[in-house]
């Protein structure tokens, strides 16, 4: 009986371990207004924001292989953008916020960075919990400009990223 509940329980402990990589970082900022989510199929190849000068970050788009998602905010200001090279990967996103985010620093796994904003207001730094993993998608919140950022984490095409349906 006892090697049957193993046999049972075995196949679950390793479409867990699969699932390990997925995490979640919790959203900063006031959080005010409408909520968005930028999601797509496969890696994250790309990613723009548009800030003002002395002011917020008013929008954000991520691209998913070569299909770009919705602007979450407004294409407004100021636009910045980072195109990830072959194997190249977004591993950790910070930044300030007050009511607003007023900076965002997207990393790489290759050392190069997206800076956005100007850095004032309470400092937030996300990171996936598996250093496999990377950045899947963002959700977040927007009231003109953008209130809140959170990161989803993971190995694309892992269980967890095609269980989400992202």
């Amino acid at each position: 009986m006892h090697y049957l509940i193993l046999f049972v329980l075995l196949p679950a402990c390793i479409l867990a371990g699969e699932t390990a990589t997925f995490s979640f970082s919790p959203p900063v900022g006031s959080g005010s207004g409408s909520a968005y989510t930028l999601s797509g199929e496969g890696r994250v190849t790309a990613i723009r924001v548009w800030e003002r000068y002395n002011y917020y970050i008013y929008g954000i788009q991520i691209r998913h292989g070569f299909i770009w998602s919705s602007v979450a905010g407004y294409s407004y200001g100021t636009l910045l953008e980072i195109e990830l090279r072959e194997d190249e990967a977004i591993i950790q996103i910070s930044g300030k916020y007050a009511h607003y985010l007023r900076y965002l620093i997207f990393t790489t796994n290759q050392g190069r960075t997206l800076y956005a904003g100007q850095p004032y207001g309470h400092s937030f730094n996300m990171y996936p919990e598996h250093p496999q993993a990377e950045l899947l998608f963002i959700s977040g919140r927007h009231h003109g400009a953008l209130t809140a950022i959170a990161g989803h984490w993971g190995t694309p095409g892992s269980i967890a990223d095609n269980g989400t349906g992202h």
